[in-house]
């Protein structure tokens, strides 16, 4: 992204601004220009990469980053994996389906899941709307991930209250 036409256009108005205060303001504007060049073009590093964080936690596990080329800002998409597993290569063999939950196993293992600000918020509501534990709805919501898909489930799956429609489709 090409930031000299907007630090242009910030400076020609800034000429404009100062021509109305008379010859002093001119000069003033003019000795000001250069200066004022590498800290506009840091503020609008700053917005763009803010802007990018933002679309980030939107975009989550997608992502978008800000890198220089030269001194001017590039952005970099990383689009959100077309599964929860990304294929490391091409398969060799078909994988074995998931063994089915034994309702009866307590065993447990401890897992770190990191997860960006917006996405936990997003969770914690789901999980107090449903009225359970922020690691009982993200153990059901692996469950089902998991699950082997049914016939019924294979095309689509929905919950409907108050008329209200919601759910996914495979």
């Amino acid at each position: 992204m090409e930031l000299t036409r907007y630090v242009d256009e910030l400076q020609h108005q800034l000429a404009t601004a100062a021509a109305a205060g008379g010859n002093e303001a001119r000069e003033l504007a003019e000795r000001l220009t250069a200066p004022l060049d590498a800290a506009v073009r840091l503020m609008l590093l700053e917005a763009l990469s803010a802007a990018a964080n933002e679309i980030t936690a939107e975009l989550a596990p997608g992502s978008v980053d800000v890198r220089l080329q030269g001194r001017d800002p590039e952005f970099v998409v990383t689009p959100a994996p077309s599964s929860a597993f990304e294929d490391a290569g091409p398969a060799t063999a078909e994988p074995a389906p998931p063994a089915a939950l034994d309702p009866d196993d307590v065993s447990t293992s401890r897992t770190t899941l990191r997860l960006p600000d917006q996405l936990k918020a997003q969770v914690e509501a789901a999980a107090a709307r449903e009225g359970v534990s922020l690691n009982t709805w993200l153990v059901r919501a692996v469950a089902a991930a998991v699950r082997p898909a049914t016939p019924s489930s294979a095309t689509a799956r929905t919950s409907s209250t108050s008329g209200r429609l919601s759910g996914w489709v495979r």
